[in-house]
């Protein structure tokens, strides 16, 4: 942790709606005007699109049946570690970009699914933002939650989850619902491992909970909507959250538990709006006394 170059991470599986987070964030970065550092996850990805197939071609032919992004051996997580560490120390770094589609390969010169270079952070930021797998990750050799100053989880219940996943990937990526459903098997053991114990690390999570029949995942035609939802936001430390003025603020919702309250679906934005304005303010409020 930094208070003179703080690091706010966003972390989440595939599917999880963490870009959603993001665009907010982005938002209020404009708005308070400050200035950020980005980091995407799939840039600590440890091959490209053919590289990784090729991988898990291996893995499998070795008897691995569950090689996947979300474990350590597919990520450079111990460069991400360490690019958090230097931020951290002295607000520089570097990072790349993950090409996704045609897209995006139009924009940065370079085919889908590989990497641009590697490129240094820009001079003078406020922060570093990540948003991706393992932004709260720790393992036996890596522990990069220490770094994180603000540590926000995005977890959808695990039904909703898969659902929004096959249908971006089948949508945006061409791939078949066979294809996903093999690859949300295959990364289970990962989740399970490496992505699941990220949210005992985070400062906050929202968990969207749909109120229509999710049961089967796999057949669904439609991805429920913000307003067919409730999101269910913990607080790893609730004291300091002035939970009477956000239920002030918020209709419609109410508290579950002492560190957690349900907002409706569609007041999401809103409810992170007034929770990250003031711990953004804070944490650049600190960056100020320390420099």
């Amino acid at each position: 942790m930094s208070a003179k170059h703080p690091i706010i991470s966003i972390t989440g599986s595939s599917g999880a709606g963490t870009t959603t987070v993001k665009d907010t964030f982005e938002r209020i970065f404009h708005r308070e005007g400050v200035k950020a550092a980005f980091i995407e996850g799939d840039a600590f990805h440890r091959y490209d699109r053919a590289a990784m197939k090729e991988a898990a071609a291996a893995a499998e032919a070795a008897g691995d049946q569950t090689f996947s992004h979300f474990g350590a051996k597919a990520n450079l997580l111990e460069k991400l570690e360490e690019t958090f560490r230097i931020y951290g120390e002295t607000g520089g770094g570097v990072t790349r970009h993950y090409v996704h589609d045609d897209n995006e390969a139009a924009e940065f010169g370079r085919p889908a699914g590989t990497f641009t270079d590697w490129k240094p952070f820009p001079v003078g930021t406020d922060l570093l933002f990540y948003e991706g797998l393992h932004g709260a990750a720790r393992t036996d050799s890596v522990d990069i939650a220490q770094y994180g100053d603000l540590k926000i989880g995005v977890v959808p219940v695990t039904n909703l989850e898969w659902i929004q996943k096959i249908h971006r990937d089948s949508t945006a990526r061409g791939y078949s619902t066979e294809v996903v459903t093999s690859t949300i098997l295959r990364r289970m053991p990962d989740y399970v491992n490496f992505i699941c114990p990220q949210f005992s690390q985070t400062d906050i999570n929202f968990q969207r909970v749909p109120l229509v029949d999710t049961s089967n995942p796999f057949i669904a035609r439609w991805i429920p909507t913000l307003d067919e939802s409730v999101v269910v936001i913990r607080f790893r430390q609730p004291r300091g959250i002035d939970f009477s003025y956000l239920q002030s603020m918020i209709e419609g919702s109410f508290m579950s538990r002492a560190n957690s309250i349900v907002v409706p679906g569609g007041k999401m934005d809103m409810a992170m709006q007034l929770i990250f304005t003031p711990m953004i303010h804070r944490l650049i409020e600190k960056r100020g006394l320390a420099a």
